[in-house]
């Protein structure tokens, strides 16, 4: 039987949106749990997403995930934001509220601890170091999750070191920026090194980092999933570390969205998985 007492209609807002996997997924999730509904891909360019967003209520719609390159600007347009938005400063969710006001947060950050959990169960927070390769929206989710799970030392590196310092002095003590000429010696002792950047993304040139002080019994994760293994999670996995791609990010951080817009908490299943890698395998 379906649930025929709502209508369950979201969607993601960027611009470009036609690569996202979102849709996939969403869809996925609906049929899985006997919901008439539709999440869609909304291509919205900058200069319309104040207007777009005002139309979720008239239209129907309990919310929509937020991509690149609205994350930031979303923070100045909804209501409300949450806690977790404000310090990750960058919104990856919206949900309307009774009162129809817009409520900005951000599930990046779980989408990452939560894949890093369900594929690699015997990673421990505490256990190390962690080193964090960039310092945009997708590190800050990053930084969170790790230090929301305990990680003590994050070795944050970016190409440009004053931004790395502007995260640090933000986030606290457990940030440790580094200057980009010493990417390579940072990994030395880590537990986990993480790419946050685009670099290693089709049509982008691949992360210039050396593996070489990595220790074989680190985790190597890239948020990138367009392709699904990059140069980088190739090199890793050739000279024998664990690695972790970006597609169960998106997996998982799709169920806290579904919590709150639908009050229903979906599953990421081995099918969803392999549905959605086979959509990237020919990109």
């Amino acid at each position: 039987m379906f649930n025929t007492d709502r209508l369950f209609l979201a969607g993601v807002v960027g611009w470009p949106v036609s690569h996202s996997r979102s849709p996939l997924m969403h869809n996925y999730w609906m049929k899985q749990n006997n919901c008439i509904g539709l999440y869609l891909p909304l291509a919205v360019k900058p200069c319309g997403l104040s207007t777009a967003l005002s139309a979720l209520k008239p239209l129907g719609f309990v919310g929509c995930n937020v991509t690149i390159p609205h994350k930031q600007m979303a923070l100045e347009i909804v209501d409300k934001v949450d806690e977790i938005a404000s310090t990750v400063g960058a919104i990856s969710c919206i949900t309307l509220q009774k009162d129809g006001s817009l409520l900005g947060t951000n599930n990046d950050w779980y989408g990452f601890m939560a894949n890093l959990k369900q594929e690699h169960p015997d990673w421990q927070a505490d256990a190390g170091p962690a080193v964090v390769i960039g310092a945009g929206g997708a590190s800050r989710a990053v930084c969170y999750g790790l230090m929301h799970d305990g990680v003590k030392e994050i070795r944050l590196i970016n190409r440009t070191y004053s931004s790395a310092k502007t995260l640090a002095s933000q986030f606290g003590k457990t940030i440790k920026p580094l200057p980009w000429k010493m990417r390579h010696q940072a990994l030395e002792d880590v537990t986990i090194v993480v790419n946050t950047t685009n670099q290693g993304m089709v049509g982008e040139p691949p992360l210039d980092l050396s593996l070489d002080y990595l220790p074989s019994t680190a985790i190597a994760a890239d948020i990138v999933y367009v392709p699904l293994e990059t140069p980088f999670l190739t090199a890793a996995r050739h000279r024998g570390n664990h690695t972790l791609n970006g597609i169960g990010m998106l997996l998982h951080q799709g169920i806290p969205a579904w919590k709150q817009w639908f009050n229903i908490e979906p599953i990421v299943t081995s099918e969803l998985r392999k549905i959605m890698e086979s959509s990237l395998i020919k990109i």
